[in-house]
């Protein structure tokens, strides 16, 4: 039967009570505004695990002050309705910014290596407000298993050196990205998208596509890197980055030889957009 906790004493009884059964716990960390993309990061986990809790929570410390933490969409009962057609969800963890962050919370996890660059160019202040939350939640909730989805890659990199560098005993899994019919990744932002927006979204992975094809056949991957930046700008979109990387670390290629990942950052007026893919 699906539960719903919004303090961390309820939760834990919840996990406890699992364990007590055998069972192993995974956790699901998500913001709401669910999408089928969340519910396959959910099955996923079922694989895991039996005992799989989704966290609802729309983190305030990672919104700067002139972002969208105000307007980001909620719906909290539609969300509630989405994971009850998902059998191995077996509890939602609501808690509000009271809990996780209750008077006198004075502490933050800074992350470095794969935190820097890329999103840290743009937004400096989202890795230590994600890291901070997401071991919160690992704390609280103390799962075997935790599932990311790859939409986010620089944040499941992170994640996954936050868990190697803290020594967390938690299997960090990333799950596949889901994306509309023309290609666009499946994200809760794109609920912000007009029909012309929407048009030019989808965009955004063929050029993407097309510049990694490039440089997977051999050409030089700053040329393409530029090539692409050009093509986004002429289909409408403003850029915050479009960049090669290891796919590992996240550092410039120096070794072509090793998995590449293409990752983007664009704008259409008020919408931001993250993609990524191998090269």
């Amino acid at each position: 039967m699906l539960s719903i906790s919004r303090t961390i004493p309820f939760l834990r009884n919840a996990v406890t009570d699992a364990r007590s059964r055998g069972q192993r716990i995974a956790l699901v960390p998500t913001m709401g505004a669910l999408h089928e993309g969340h519910l396959s990061l959910c099955r996923l986990a079922a694989q895991h695990a039996p005992f799989v809790v989704v966290s609802i929570f729309v983190n305030p410390a990672q919104f700067a002050p002139h972002e969208d933490l105000a307007t980001y969409p909620r719906d909290e009962a539609g969300d509630i309705a989405k994971l009850e057609t998902v059998d191995a969800v077996q509890l939602i963890y609501v808690p509000t910014p009271s809990v996780m962050y209750p008077d006198g919370f004075a502490t933050s996890v800074v992350p470095k290596g794969a935190a820097e660059g890329l999103e840290t160019d743009f937004r400096p202040h989202f890795f230590a407000g994600v890291a901070t939350v997401v071991t919160k939640l690992f704390t609280q909730v103390a799962p075997d298993v935790a599932v990311f989805g790859e939409k986010d890659y620089q944040q499941l990199q992170v994640i996954k050196q936050l868990v190697r560098d803290l020594d967390l005993p938690i299997e960090i899994i990333g799950g596949e990205t889901l994306r509309e019919p023309d290609g666009l990744a499946l994200s809760s932002r794109n609920a912000y998208l007009d029909a012309r927006a929407r048009a030019i979204a989808g965009r955004l992975n063929v050029i993407m596509r097309s510049t990694a094809g490039s440089v997977a056949q051999g050409r030089d991957v700053g040329l393409c890197v530029k090539i692409g930046h050009d093509e986004l700008r002429k289909a409408g979109f403003e850029v915050d980055y479009l960049e090669i990387r290891d796919a590992s670390t996240l550092k410039p290629v120096t070794d072509r030889t090793k998995p590449m990942r293409i990752l983007a950052a664009v704008r259409i007026g008020r919408t931001r957009l993250i993609d990524n893919m191998p090269v």
